[in-house]
């Protein structure tokens, strides 16, 4: 039996799929799951195949949230409604915020229990992506064809349901982190953020062409997308069940079970324990400077914020927005794993400090009417470098250095607190920003740049580069880093 449980427990460091010297892919092999004649280059192009179809839910997600920044003055001006019934629909993700809460504690209280669950989980994987995309076409269903804030308000949280559910049992950025190489785990972990921008993208450049309604018809398509490529892709579930039977296998199912019930449950303050608080801080850390540096704001009021500049129309501004973001997020995926994490969010964060810092200059000239010609084009250069270099950067590495830095044992809870903190924090920019624009324009910007500022600081200081470094490793060091500091 000893040798039974050391064996699982080298099974579970060793990483899903292989490479050689010669940097060639491999999955080791596995009478029942994978040919023993599989070859290199079909094991690579499993990986793309499933991460192709996995980021179809980060398209979609990079819809949702920008759906508000191109409609909200239009669904106000067509439905009559009042700015609080307005306010009522945008804001619905407060209510998914709390319902993500719910979520989270119970997966909190019983990590191991959920790497059992996945087992089974794993071998219903189309069905899960298939009811999760089902969630987000009644969404757009009750969006499109809604009459009152009653149907926004459903479709709101149709979509944001969707989002939870396929996030969190997909997991997509520590699904492919798991099963991508190691040399090119950084690029395919970024094509999550990647989607994410080429679907808000998509979303503000149609936002000027097509009325609300027709916009929300078109969000239709990434999750039929989804449900499609489930049919051609059943190697992503086989991949994941793949994983967990390389667990599973060496005692056989009943006994791997009843070997994780005598693990201790990690509950959410076993995670402040000092041997995984370097993690945890990294983590949340980064997800918090992600979003209290201003992103959900500019995002969702990028129109707005330009007309306030002086623009007579906030649509110049987003097509240009709409167009520059999705080359800077591909050069992003590019660079990741040839430049390392550590610089490139070094760099993003020094950019969106710049861009956050120009426009709080702009808009404390305009308050004092100097030079005002040229506060139109400073606010939009300020938020083009902001959106340019969160592209780049911060917005896709974080969540690559999430994926990586927890672990085997707490990466669901502290996943689960990562992600929570990132929905609290896009929360409560968005929330607060017309509240501090009615304050101070400039000093909201200002504010921004120095959690910017603070985010460099910090990565400087914490954040470890994680380029070309197995999962395994990656964790050992963070372990070890924790118990000598």
């Amino acid at each position: 039996m000893e040798y039974h449980e050391s064996t699982l427990q080298q099974d579970m460091t060793e990483p899903l799929m292989q490479q050689d010297e010669k940097g060639n892919i491999s999955f080791e092999e596995d009478d029942d799951l994978t040919p023993r004649n599989t070859s290199q280059n079909g094991s690579l192009g499993v990986v793309w195949l499933s991460t192709t179809v996995a980021v179809w839910g980060s398209f979609q997600f990079g819809c949702c949230v920008h759906y508000s920044s191109p409609t909200q003055t239009a669904i106000r001006k067509d439905l009559k409604l009042s700015l609080a019934e307005v306010w009522s629909f945008f804001f619905s993700q407060l209510k998914f915020i709390l319902l993500s809460i719910c979520f989270h504690i119970g997966n909190w209280g019983d990590d191991w229990g959920a790497y059992k669950r996945a087992y089974l989980q794993f071998h219903w994987k189309e069905r899960t992506m298939r009811v999760a995309a089902i969630f987000c076409i009644i969404g757009w269903l009750a969006i499109g064809f809604a009459e009152g804030v009653l149907l926004l308000d459903i479709g709101r949280m149709c979509t944001d349901m969707e989002l939870e559910y396929f996030l969190m049992w997909e997991k997509v950025p520590v699904f492919i982190a798991e099963i991508a190489p190691k040399d090119l785990r950084g690029g395919f972990t970024s094509s999550n953020e990647l989607m994410i921008q080429v679907g808000g993208s998509i979303t503000y450049l149609l936002g000027t062409v097509l009325t609300w309604r027709m916009l929300a018809l078109v969000g239709l398509i990434p999750s039929l997308m989804l449900i499609l490529g489930m049919f051609f892709c059943p190697g992503v579930s086989k991949m994941a069940a793949f994983g967990m039977r390389k667990m599973t296998d060496v005692l056989g199912f009943q006994e791997y079970t009843e070997k994780l019930q005598q693990m201790p449950k990690i509950r959410l303050l076993d995670l402040f324990q000092k041997r995984y608080l370097h993690s945890v801080i990294i983590g949340v850390g980064l997800m918090l400077f992600k979003q209290f540096g201003g992103i959900s704001a500019i995002g969702s009021y990028a129109s707005a914020t330009l007309e306030l500049a002086g623009f007579s129309s906030g649509k110049f501004g987003t097509i240009v927005i709409g167009l520059c973001q999705i080359p800077v997020t591909i050069i992003a995926v590019a660079l990741m794993d040839r430049c390392g994490r550590r610089p490139l969010l070094l760099v993003s964060s020094v950019g969106t400090f710049l861009g956050t810092f120009l426009i709080g200059v702009a808009f404390y000239l305009k308050d004092h009417e100097l030079v005002l010609k040229l506060i139109p084009m400073m606010v939009l250069a300020g938020v083009l470098i902001y959106f340019w270099s969160f592209a780049s950067g911060i917005g896709s590495a974080s969540w690559v250095i999430m994926s990586e830095i927890f672990p085997l044992n707490v990466k669901g809870a502290a996943g689960s607190l990562a992600i929570w903190a990132n929905w609290f924090g896009s929360w409560a920019v968005s929330y607060t920003f017309n509240y501090l624009i009615s304050w101070s324009s400039s000093g909201a910007f200002f504010l921004y740049s120095a959690v910017s500022a603070a985010a460099i600081l910090f990565v400087a200081k914490l954040v470890p580069e994680t380029r070309r470094r197995t999962l395994e490793e990656i964790q050992a060091h963070m372990l070890f880093s924790n118990s000598h500091s």
